[in-house]
């Protein structure tokens, strides 16, 4: 789904591992997706999906990430920083997406507007908020998330981290450690954008 943070952060760290991969785009809306449905090639019913040479069909984007990323430079070799790794990974996806994605599908998705009331668009606003400054306070005394270089926990927050404020309405500005890491990502060689 070429707009989702999580099928982004999939596709950033196989441009990062120079790993050639065929997409097939899935966007809401599109008859790839009702098709892809109806074939059952999303398992959960939603992506991203790898399909591995052997036909197997790995749902989840950390769930990706920790698939492709073994045994590279994104994965930490000590066994707690992996678990640290892990923890990011588990944190983004229990309470970084639900705000700071849900906030920016809000506001871009046609079929998610109804749901964009003041009410709720303020109080995702506050939330988001807190859960960027717990990063912030974290990279204000290092470069990374964990460890001495980018890794699992990087990318899988940078997806949607990095459009929070053009899609999501956030204000970067008060986050100066967060813009910082936001730059030595973009600057990771092999990146691409969304």
């Amino acid at each position: 789904m070429p707009s989702s943070g999580n099928s982004y952060k999939v596709r950033l760290l196989l441009a990062l591992l120079d790993q050639p991969v065929q997409t097939i785009d899935v966007e809401y809306g599109s008859d790839t997706l009702t098709q892809a449905k109806a074939e059952t090639r999303l398992p959960f019913g939603k992506a991203p999906v790898l399909e591995l040479d052997d036909g197997t069909l790995l749902p989840e984007s950390n769930a990706i990430l920790v698939w492709l990323g073994q045994g590279t430079r994104f994965v930490p070799k000590d066994a707690l920083q992996q678990a640290q790794m892990l923890s990011w990974m588990f944190w983004e996806q229990n309470q970084h997406e639900g705000v700071i994605a849900v906030r920016a599908a809000l506001l871009n998705y046609p079929h998610r507007k109804a749901q964009a009331t003041p009410e709720r668009l303020a109080e995702l606003l506050t939330s988001g908020n807190g859960l960027l400054q717990i990063m912030d306070d974290h990279l204000r005394m290092r470069d990374w998330l964990v460890g001495d270089d980018a890794s699992l926990a990087d990318l899988c927050l940078y997806a949607y981290t990095h459009t929070a404020e053009a899609r999501g309405g956030f204000d970067l500005a008060p986050f100066p450690a967060l813009r910082d890491w936001l730059d030595r990502v973009a600057a990771l060689p092999g990146y691409v954008a969304l």
